[in-house]
């Protein structure tokens, strides 16, 4: 991309307290250019956007947009230069979606002045965009976790700034959702020139929209450059601790990198802990459950999981053992066999809420040979949110699971509690 960089971070440095997040890190985008950062948790990715923002104080160094240092403009002149899609965002009032995407607005009103026509079109316009078109009327708050998102990226598009931050903004999203959002975002730098910078979780789907990729780790760059240039399996395991080989697409030629080594097979039934307990999740539904068990005490193993999903980033930070799969791929034949693994060695099985897709159902169906050898808790699922997005395949096998004997538990400390009724004797194989 040409042209005179709109984000500029100069030997940025940020602190807090005595714990450095980001330490010298220089970052350029320029209009029109889809930036991603990438990287673990805990490696700066956040704390740079808020920087960029001016939500964080600068330790040393600088962060400009539009050739500004961020901390010399007002909230007002931020706004009209940057708009910003959190990884999360609750409203607090249950106003209709137009009113909510019409605060986008703010910037370009002057004090006590009313939305005009105008601004009312260009809001009807950014929810038509992201698909929320025929809920303008409806009360924010009765949007279901991806819509809410999409909702807030239709706020941030009606600001109509020269630069986009998003902060892992497909996180709540199922995956045709996140291709489309990312979709619409590269179409919005390549034909208004907007400069994008996102947060992004998933190297593969980073390296399919994205112009380049910077990469952090302990709040430093360790790479930029195009996808062909900074994808590779060297990285991979020198930043994320995992093995993988790289593909091509073959008629993109976008690279994406494939694992092939899951973490380490559990210990022997016996040793000290009582487990293991095998958790099936995705998309970081399982993440609390994981928590929560090893803060109990108990063996956990985990999978099939997504490289760089938000469960298998929980899992690896807790040394947990897990079967991990290439995002958006099927379950190959090695991932289930190591899950059957996982699944015979358990004491009992725990399903938490997650969103299920094809490439992910297989590990609802793969549970079902152990229910009743050993206890399978489903944790249960909100009633407003969308879970099954494989034409009702995800609901016949939890049903199925439940006619076998699996049984529902509200919350994780219900599951905790159960935990300790049920794993006081020697563990039972399946049949």
């Amino acid at each position: 991309m040409s042209g005179t960089p709109t984000v500029r971070c100069r030997r940025l440095t940020v602190a807090y307290g005595p714990r450095t997040a980001l330490a010298d890190v220089d970052v350029e985008a320029r209009p029109g250019e889809f930036l991603a950062l990438a990287g673990p948790n805990g490696s700066g990715k956040t704390t740079l956007l808020r920087a960029l923002l001016g939500f964080v104080p600068v330790a040393s160094g600088s962060a400009e947009v539009l050739g500004s240092p961020v901390a010399s403009l007002s909230v007002r002149e931020r706004a009209r230069r940057i708009a910003w899609v959190p990884q999360e965002e609750i409203p607090r009032d249950d106003v209709p979606l137009l009113e909510y995407v019409l605060y986008g607005r703010y910037a370009h009103l002057r004090p006590l002045e009313r939305e005009s026509e105008a601004d009312r079109r260009a809001a009807r316009a950014a929810a038509d965009e992201v698909g929320l078109g025929d809920r303008l009327a409806d009360g924010v708050l009765s949007l279901s976790g991806g819509e809410k998102q999409r909702a807030v990226l239709a706020r941030a598009l009606v600001q109509e700034a020269p630069i986009l931050l998003l902060d892992e903004p497909t996180a709540h999203l199922d995956i045709g959702h996140q291709l489309d959002l990312f979709e619409r975002v590269r179409r919005l730098a390549r034909r208004q020139s907007v400069t994008v910078v996102a947060a992004v979780h998933d190297l593969n789907l980073a390296a399919r929209f994205a112009d380049r990729i910077v990469v952090l780790a302990r709040g430093r760059k360790v790479a930029d450059g195009p996808p062909t240039d900074v994808l590779s399996p060297e990285l991979l395991e020198r930043v994320w601790g995992v093995v993988a080989v790289l593909r091509r697409e073959p008629r993109s030629g976008v690279p994406y990198l494939v694992p092939f080594r899951p973490g380490p097979a559990p210990p022997p039934v016996g040793t000290l802990g009582p487990g293991p307990i095998h958790v099936v999740g995705g998309g970081g539904a399982a993440s609390p459950v994981l928590r929560a068990l090893v803060d109990a005490g108990y063996r956990v193993t985990a999978g099939v999981l997504n490289l760089l999903d938000t469960d298998q980033e929980t899992a690896r930070e807790l040394g947990v053992p897990t079967v991990v799969e290439a995002p958006f791929a099927p379950i190959s034949e090695e991932a289930r066999a190591a899950n059957r693994e996982f699944l015979g060695r358990a004491r009992a099985i725990v399903v938490a809420p997650f969103p299920t897709g094809h490439s992910n159902v297989g590990n609802l169906e793969a549970i079902l040979p152990y229910v009743g050898p050993v206890p399978v808790w489903l944790l249960a699922r909100g009633p407003a949110e969308g879970w099954d997005f494989t034409g009702g395949a995800g609901a016949r096998a939890l049903e199925a699971l439940r006619r076998a004997g699996a049984t529902e538990v509200g919350t994780v400390p219900d599951l905790l509690r159960e935990c300790a009724a049920r794993l006081a004797s020697p563990p039972v194989a399946p049949a």
